[in-house]
């Protein structure tokens, strides 16, 4: 029989290339010499298998290029033991935070966890990216998702979703909340307490709610002391260091300056230090400093700030997605954090005024 030249070059059959068969679960028990469930169990990460044989079995997976198939194994069973998380940026101290009480909680579990991210916490299209990510993760590999600061209200999923400090006012769907206001208010208490009546406020993304619950605050606490607000005061911000600092060079360079500054998140008064380190003041003897958050950098700094403890929100987070994944009922669909005023060394009192 003559083959074409069109489909070969070759000769003989016996020369046509053959197609590399995908190892499977069951090539790996068969050379380890254990059985399938053995393997399973290895391969996610169960501490009930011998070290011995669990290297053994490693050693076979390596040797033979074995990878599981998370996809597969959804199509296999309803159940994967894997939980997805979504959130905007991996790099984010904020995100950090919130991350490593996920990690505890996981590491607590038989879950896994899968991590999608933008990149970006300014990226545009947030809600258009996150709807992407619930649905790709929660209709095909994933029992449930762990969403940071979504800003989508609701999505369209077959599994249990659950936010951490939401974008939005009232998701349509369980999370974790920080009580934003009522620390905002605990800081200016505080400042008000030291003396300070000109206050400047560094605001955070319009669009985040919790960024508009802190704004309020800042304006409630001055209108309970009878303060007039100056808008002039309020400078307009992301979140990031980088609005912290233009911000604070525009409050720091007007004809009556603020005595103290409260900026929406600890980034944001990392950015107001390095503003007032360019302009020769002294913290806290020229200008007292408060955040918000208490990521690991505030304590290096010495920045009184509010510790809405968002590892803890992260963990009870991720408690809260097992339930619904394991269909047990929770005990409130939005569990509120309460917050803490954290006293470290930017703020000083103000000299009585004889």
């Amino acid at each position: 029989v003559t083959i074409p030249v069109s489909f070969s070059t070759r000769n003989t059959i016996t020369d046509m290339p053959t197609k590399k068969r995908t190892v499977t679960i069951q090539d790996v028990a068969k050379k380890a010499g254990v059985s399938v469930s053995t393997v399973s169990r290895v391969l996610n990460g169960k501490a009930d298998v011998a070290g011995d044989t669990q290297e053994k079995i490693l050693g076979v997976i390596s040797k033979l290029g074995y990878t599981s198939n998370l996809a597969a194994r959804s199509m296999r069973s309803r159940r994967k033991d894997l939980l997805g998380l979504v959130v905007p940026d991996i790099g984010f101290p904020y995100s950090i935070e919130v991350m490593k009480g996920i990690n505890r909680a996981i590491a607590e579990s038989k879950f896994d966890l899968l991590v999608y991210t933008m990149g970006d916490v300014k990226k545009s299209g947030a809600v258009i990216h996150e709807q992407h990510y619930v649905s790709l993760l929660n209709n095909s590999i994933t029992d449930g998702v762990i969403i940071v600061a979504s800003a989508a209200a609701e999505f369209i999923t077959d599994a249990p979703i659950i936010a951490v400090d939401p974008h939005v006012v009232n998701p349509k769907y369980p999370s974790v909340q920080g009580t934003n206001y009522h620390g905002a208010l605990d800081v200016m208490n505080y400042l008000l307490q030291l003396g300070h009546k000109r206050i400047g406020f560094i605001c955070g993304r319009p669009e985040i709610a919790s960024a508009e619950r802190r704004l309020t605050g800042y304006k409630d606490a001055l209108k309970k002391a009878s303060i007039e607000i100056d808008e002039t005061l309020i400078k307009d911000g992301d979140f990031t260091t980088k609005s912290g600092y233009t911000s604070a060079l525009e409050l720091l360079k007007l004809e009556n300056p603020p005595t103290a500054i409260f900026a929406a998140n600890d980034q944001s008064a990392l950015g107001v230090f390095q503003a007032a380190e360019e302009l020769g003041l002294h913290i806290p003897d020229d200008l007292s400093i408060v955040g918000f958050d208490n990521i690991a950098e505030a304590k290096f700094v010495g920045l009184t700030t509010v510790d809405q403890f968002l590892s803890e929100m992260g963990y009870i987070a991720t408690q809260m997605l097992i339930k619904m994944v394991n269909n047990e009922p929770l005990d409130v669909q939005v569990h509120k954090m309460p917050t803490r005023l954290v006293e470290r060394t930017s703020c000083r009192a103000l000299e009585p005024v004889h």
